[in-house]
C-alpha cells in the first residue's frame, strides 16, 4: 500500500494538468471560432484616429521605424489577445510622441523614453506594488481620468477636423473637407447601438481608403511614397548613453503617470465593466506594457502601450472577444513586412475628417464611463463629493495637458473632503442647526404672531427633524 499510493499520486497530477491544459485550449479555441463575425472585424480598426496619425507623424519625422512598429504592433495585439481574452488595444505612448515631435528627439532618445518607462511601469506589477497605487487610488480619481482623456481625445478629434477645409469655397478641396467629417458623424450616430451588427468602423476606414487612394495617384504632393510590395526588413536600434538619458529625463517622467494611471489602473478598471467575467490583473497589465517596448524598441517600433480609450473605441465598434485584435494583429504583420515603410504616402493621404470622427467616438465612449462614479452609493454627501473629486482631476488633467497634474489634484480634492467630513461636521448638520435654531425661534414668538407663519416655520423644520416620521392626519 505504501508503494503504490505515492505511485498515484505521481501519476494523477500529471493527468489534472493535463486535461485542464486541454479544457483551457478547447475553450480558446470555440471562443475564438465564435469571434469569426463582422462585428469583431469592424471594432479591430475602432482605434486607428488614435494610432495612424501619431505613426505617421513620427515615421516622416525619422523618430521611429514604421516597418518595425507595424511588425511588432501586430506582434502585441496577437500576444495581449491571446493572454487576456479580450479586445486588448495596443496603442502608442501619446505624451512620448507629443514631446518628440516638439523637441525633434533622434530615433535612440525615442527608444530610450519608451524602454524608460517600460521598465518603471514593468517593475510596478513584478513587484505587484501597482496594487498599492491601485487599492489607494479612489474610484472618482479613476473615472476623472477616463473622463480627461475622453475631453482630451474630443480635443485632439477636432485638431484632425480641422485640418480638412472648411464647407465650400475656394480653399474646398474635395477629399478632405467637413462634407466627409458629417457624413462620418451621422453614420456612427445612426447605427450607434447597431455597432455588432453594422460594422460602421469598417465603412468608414474603407471610404477613407479609397479617399486616399485615389489623392495619391491623382493628385499626388511633392515627392509622393507609393505602396511597394517586397520583403522589409528590420534592424536593431542601440541608443547612446546620452540619448538614454536625454529620453528618459525630457519624455519617460512625463509618460510614468499617464501609463501607469491610464494605460494600466484604469484599463483594468474598464475591462472589469466591460468583460466581468474576463477581468484583467492589475499587475499583468504593467508587465505587458514593460515587455512591449523593452523587446520592441530596440528595433526602432514605437513605444506601444495599453489605454482605457482604445479599449472602449475597439468595444464601441464591435469588439467582443480577442478575434478582433488577432485580426488587426495579423494584418498589421502582413502590411508591415511586405509593404513596410513605402506605405506612408498612403496613410499621409487618409482623410483626416474621418480619422477625426472616429477618434471622437472613441473619446464620447470613454467618457462615458464616467456615469458610474456613484454606483452602489448613496450618501447625499458621498456622493457630490465623489462626482467634484472626479471632475476636478479631469479639469486639471485637460487644463494642464497632464495626468500627473490631474492625479494629484484629485487626490488633494479627496484628501481635503476627507478631512473636512471627519473634523468638520457633515454637510447635512449645518441645515439640522439651522432647522433647529428655526424652531427655537418659534417656540420663543409673542403670542400675537399669525398662525400662517407657524405653520409655514413648522412646515420648512419637519423634514430635517424628523424624515422618516409618520406624516401627520389631515386636521379638521
Amino acid at each position: 500500500m505504501s508503494q503504490v499510493l505515492p505511485s498515484t499520486r505521481g501519476q494523477g497530477q500529471p493527468s489534472g494538468i493535463m486535461s485542464s491544459l486541454k479544457a483551457s485550449a478547447k475553450d480558446r479555441l470555440m471562443s475564438i471560432k465564435s469571434g469569426f463575425r463582422l462585428g469583431e472585424f469592424s471594432g479591430s480598426l475602432g482605434d486607428l484616429g488614435t494610432l495612424l496619425p501619431i505613426m505617421l507623424s513620427l515615421s516622416l519625422m525619422g523618430q521611429i521605424d514604421l516597418t518595425a512598429s507595424l511588425i511588432f504592433g501586430g506582434i502585441w495585439n496577437i500576444a495581449t489577445g491571446l493572454a487576456f481574452r479580450m479586445p486588448m488595444c495596443v496603442q502608442p505612448m501619446k505624451s512620448i510622441a507629443a514631446i518628440a515631435l516638439t523637441n525633434h528627439m533622434s530615433i535612440g532618445s525615442v527608444m530610450s523614453a519608451g524602454m524608460g518607462v517600460s521598465a518603471v511601469v514593468m517593475a510596478l506589477g513584478l513587484t505587484r506594488t501597482i496594487y498599492l497605487v491601485q487599492k489607494y487610488t479612489p474610484m472618482p480619481i479613476i473615472r476623472g481620468i477616463q473622463l480627461g482623456t475622453a475631453i482630451s481625445f474630443a480635443g485632439k478629434a477636432a485638431d484632425l477636423v480641422k485640418q480638412a477645409k472648411s464647407f465650400g469655397g475656394d480653399s474646398w478641396t474635395w477629399n478632405n473637407n467637413y462634407e466627409w467629417a458629417c457624413v462620418a458623424f451621422i453614420i456612427v450616430f445612426i447605427f450607434y447601438y447597431r455597432s455588432k451588427r453594422i460594422p460602421t468602423a469598417i465603412f468608414l476606414f474603407a471610404i477613407g481608403l479609397i479617399i486616399a487612394f485615389i489623392k495619391l495617384y491623382t493628385d499626388p504632393p511633392a515627392g509622393a511614397v507609393y505602396p511597394k510590395i517586397g520583403v522589409y526588413s528590420i534592424k536593431v536600434t542601440v541608443p547612446t548613453w546620452e540619448e538614454f538619458k536625454h529620453g528618459f529625463v525630457s519624455a519617460s517622467l512625463g509618460q510614468i503617470p499617464l501609463t501607469s494611471l491610464n494605460s494600466v489602473i484604469a484599463l483594468a478598471s474598464l475591462a472589469q465593466d466591460l468583460f466581468p467575467e474576463r477581468p484583467a490583473g492589475t499587475p499583468a497589465i504593467a508587465v505587458s506594457v514593460g515587455m512591449m517596448n523593452l523587446v520592441g524598441c530596440f528595433f526602432g517600433s514605437i513605444p506601444f502601450c495599453h489605454g482605457s480609450g482604445g479599449l472602449a473605441a475597439q468595444y464601441r465598434f464591435g469588439a467582443r472577444t480577442e478575434v478582433s485584435i488577432i485580426i488587426l494583429g495579423l494584418l498589421k504583420i502582413f502590411f508591415g513586412l511586405f509593404f513596410g515603410s513605402s506605405l506612408s504616402g498612403l496613410i499621409s493621404s487618409y482623410p483626416t475628417a474621418i480619422l477625426g470622427v472616429m477618434l471622437f467616438v472613441s473619446g464620447i465612449e470613454l467618457g462615458a464611463v464616467a456615469r458610474t462614479v456613484n454606483d452602489g452609493v448613496y450618501d447625499d454627501q458621498k456622493r457630490h463629493a465623489n462626482f467634484i473629486v472626479m471632475i476636478t482631476t479631469a479639469s486639471m488633467l485637460v487644463g494642464f495637458k497632464n495626468d500627473g497634474i490631474g492625479f494629484l489634484g484629485g487626490v488633494v480634492a479627496a484628501i481635503c473632503f476627507y478631512i473636512g467630513s471627519k473634523y468638520m461636521g457633515r454637510m447635512d448638520d449645518d441645515v439640522n442647526t439651522l432647522s433647529e435654531e428655526q424652531g427655537q425661534e418659534q417656540t420663543t414668538k409673542p403670542k400675537g404672531s399669525h398662525n400662517s407663519d407657524e405653520n409655514e416655520t413648522v412646515g420648512e423644520a419637519r423634514p430635517h427633524a424628523s424624515s422618516y416620521a409618520v406624516p401627520d392626519t389631515p386636521r379638521c
